[in-house]
């Protein structure tokens, strides 16, 4: 049962059972404009409400290697680029290492389709030595336009809190097993960045907060040049700016993203995969 607290849903205690319960949860993922995040901690608070955190977003800390036990829990998300994960992200990923740890497996996407990137990420952390048993792909904002503004949102985040308690329950009783996750092989092309580049304007006062959350590294010590073969046009400078000096006002950018907003206009559901 749920029940409100002052419009926002508060989820009770969960009792503590035995057999397949981790003991620990682990959080990790790469998430540029914060959707993915709120998504992957939503499902890891389930779990283990001292849930552990691997953000893998910023450049200067992604390549530490992080190892997983047996009992243990990691929940992992990755942002969908062209219906593929993120091809940064997949190569942080690769420094996660498990001993058939368990997994569950999340993709968070604007509103076009996910493709093949679950089952991406899936292939992925088998090899790396997880056991995963459950997926989702998820809606959030599209990094460009007026596209699913606000996803996720609350009742989003409700149905993703369910979802994790249905596997939270299957674990309690043994009865998880490999999930069928959407997808084809060979995957399709995707998994780069976009074409667009920010722009820096005139109140930029060189904090630096820019340069230092960069996933790319892209940005340099100015707070203005940018790396163009290495920016992915994930607009996260722009969402931080603490001075809005940040910015993609060009007359082609507005015009691409007026159109792409027609184009998906159409809102699109979260999707859930277990067995």
């Amino acid at each position: 049962m749920y029940h409100r607290n002052k419009g926002v849903y508060v989820r009770p205690a969960i009792r503590q059972e035995t057999h397949m319960i981790p003991i620990r949860t682990t959080a990790v993922y790469f998430s540029a404009t914060g959707t993915n995040k709120k998504n992957v901690e939503a499902i890891a608070e389930v779990f283990d409400a001292d849930y552990k955190t691997i953000d893998l977003t910023r450049y200067d800390s992604a390549w530490e290697a992080h190892s997983f036990e047996r009992d243990e829990l990691v929940v992992i998300g990755a942002p969908v680029y062209s219906g593929r994960i993120y091809c940064g992200a997949a190569e942080r990923f690769h420094t996660l290492h498990g001993d058939q740890t368990l997994c569950l497996i999340t993709v968070t996407y604007g509103n076009r389709h996910y493709d093949d990137a679950l089952l991406e990420l899936k292939d992925l952390m088998m090899k790396q030595g997880f056991h995963v048993i459950a997926g989702a792909a998820m809606i959030g904002e599209h990094t460009y336009g007026d596209i699913e503004k606000g996803r996720p949102n609350d009742q989003d985040l409700l149905e993703t809190t369910r979802f994790a308690e249905k596997i939270r329950a299957r674990l309690a009783s043994d009865q998880v097993s490999e999930p069928v996750i959407p997808g084809k092989h060979p995957y399709r092309d995707g998994g780069n960045g976009g074409g667009f580049r920010p722009l820096t304007d005139d109140t930029c006062n060189r904090c630096h907060i820019c340069e230092k959350e960069c996933p790319q590294g892209a940005i340099h010590e100015d707070c203005v040049t940018i790396d163009g073969n290495r920016c992915i046009a994930c607009f996260r400078c722009i969402r931080i700016c603490p001075v809005g000096a940040k910015n993609i006002n060009t007359p082609e950018y507005l015009s691409f993203a007026g159109d792409f907003s027609k184009k998906l206009a159409a809102r699109r559901e979260n999707e859930y995969f277990f067995s």
